[in-house]
C-alpha cells in the first residue's frame, strides 16, 4: 500500500513537471516586417533583430504557424513588401 502511493505521487509529480514545462517552452509563430519583406518565424522580436537588423518589427504573433501563415498571406505573402510604422 504504501509502495502504491509512493508510485502514485512520483506519477503525478511526472505529470505536474511535464505539462509545466510544456507551457513554458510552448512555440509561438510571429508574423515579421524584416528590411522590407514579410517573414514567419518562431524566433523572438529580440532574435529577429539580432539577425535581420533594426528595420525589424512584429505584425502579429500567433499561437500556431497556419494561423501566422495564414496571415502573412493576407498581407500579399511571405516575401511581399512591408513597412515598420
Amino acid at each position: 500500500m504504501k509502495r502504491r502511493m509512493m508510485v502514485m505521487s512520483l506519477v503525478a509529480a511526472v505529470v505536474t513537471v511535464l505539462g509545466a514545462g510544456s507551457a513554458l517552452c510552448k512555440t509561438q509563430y510571429s508574423v515579421y516586417c524584416a528590411n522590407g519583406k514579410i517573414e514567419v518565424d518562431s524566433r523572438t522580436l529580440d532574435q529577429m533583430k539580432s539577425a535581420r537588423g533594426s528595420g525589424t518589427c512584429l505584425l502579429k504573433a500567433f499561437d500556431y504557424k497556419m494561423d501566422a501563415d495564414k496571415h502573412a498571406k493576407s498581407l500579399g505573402g511571405v516575401g511581399a513588401s512591408c513597412k515598420c510604422k
